[in-house]
């Protein structure tokens, strides 16, 4: 069976890409690394509810430790997205990849690909990088098909659900818009 590591930003993102990599015969196995989320009592309601979710789903996964001071260093100088957004996936992607090599998985992904926020090309091109670094395959799959579909039925089973990326700057954006939005009401 082929082995693939998938790296996972969230419970209601992993639910399609779950079902797609194994109907097409992958054994999977989770990585849970986002050393971008903020705060951390955010990083904490996210990896519980996965999990809850892996549980349900019988999903084995590890989870890398709450570091925000390395995703703060990474992005130094370049907080502005999308800049910002690059450096963070190639750090979460070149440690999902080390790790797919780690645990003998010729494969690897990322459920980032699910999200319609995300830049999908820019993504499937560090990924791709990486893949060839290490002498692996990056499972390239279109995810977003399924982005609705697994959000409403995380809702539905009270799994939860968050409001923006992740990062503090996202965090940030989204109460300034939410801020813009309150003063033209």
């Amino acid at each position: 069976m082929k082995k693939i590591l998938l790296h996972i930003c969230c419970a209601p993102c992993v639910i399609f890409p779950l079902e797609v990599l194994r109907r097409e015969g992958f054994q999977v196995k989770g990585l849970f690394f986002n050393p971008n989320i903020h705060p951390r009592q955010e990083y904490e309601r996210r990896l519980d509810a996965l999990r809850i979710y892996s549980k349900d789903a019988r999903l084995e996964f590890s989870s890398g430790e709450y570091d925000l001071k390395m995703f703060l260093g990474l992005v130094d100088g370049n907080k502005s997205a999308p800049t910002r957004c690059d450096a963070c996936w190639r750090l979460r992607l070149k440690i999902t990849a080390e790790t797919a090599r780690q645990e003998n998985c010729q494969y690897f992904t990322s459920t980032l690909l699910v999200s319609p926020y995300q830049d999908t090309s820019v993504l499937e091109k560090i990924a791709a990088e990486e893949a060839r670094n290490l002498n692996l395959k990056f499972f390239r799959y279109d995810f977003k098909s399924g982005f609705s579909q697994a959000h409403r039925k995380a809702k539905e089973t009270g799994l939860y659900c968050q409001k923006y990326c992740g990062c503090i700057y996202s965090l940030q954006e989204r109460s300034k818009r939410k801020d813009t939005r309150s003063v033209r009401s």
